[in-house]
Parts: structure tokens; C-alpha cells; sequence
């Protein structure tokens, strides 16, 4: 959460530039973030709580673009949270529930 919180307190004019490959390599950073963040928090939680995890890390999600909008040149965006940072953390937790199925 702290890596997060800091990477979404640079400014616009701070944020490394990828050229062509920007938008995929933010996108994909945001989707990665939020799926190891939903594994910390499956292992943090007492039972495997799939959805759970999924919620939380939904929801910090949505506080983590509130304070975008607060810092200069960063802007909200609804479709990082309900597109890239959900299909990250769904991803991330149905790939821990098939492997730690089949090794069970």
C-alpha cells in the first residue's frame, strides 16, 4: 500500500515517460499493483477470503484515486479502478485459487 500510495503522489511531471509503450506499461503497472495487493491481503486476512480481499483491495483502489485528484496534474479515473486495478486483483486471486487447488 505504501509503494502505491507513493507512486500516486509524484506528480504528472514526475512520472517516467514510456513513448509508445506508456499507456501499457501504467496500465499494466496499476493491474500488477493491485494483484499482489489482493494476494497480501488473502494471506493477511485469518481465512482465504477470496472475495474479501478482492473488496479491500477494490476500495483502496478507489481512496488511492481520491488522492490523485489531490496532487497536481493527476487526475481520478474510475476505469483504472473498475477496469485495470479490479481485473489485476481478480486475476491475481483466481490464479492463487487454481494453483493452490491443484496442489492441494
Amino acid at each position: 500500500m505504501i509503494v502505491i500510495f507513493l507512486f500516486s503522489s509524484r506528480s504528472s511531471n514526475e512520472l517516467p515517460n514510456y513513448g509508445s509503450w506508456d499507456y501499457f506499461v501504467k496500465k499494466s503497472a496499476h493491474a500488477i499493483g493491485y494483484g499482489l495487493l489482493a494476494l497480501s491481503y488473502l494471506h493477511a486476512l485469518p481465512k482465504r477470503n477470496y472475495f474479501l480481499a478482492w473488496l479491500l483491495a477494490l476500495i483502496y483502489s478507489a481512496t488511492d484515486e481520491f488522492h490523485q485528484s489531490l496532487v497536481p496534474g493527476r487526475n481520478p479515473s474510475v476505469i483504472d479502478v473498475l477496469v485495470f486495478d479490479n481485473i489485476g486483483a481478480m486475476v491475481a486471486l483466481f490464479l492463487h485459487s487454481r494453483w493452490s487447488s491443484s496442489r492441494e
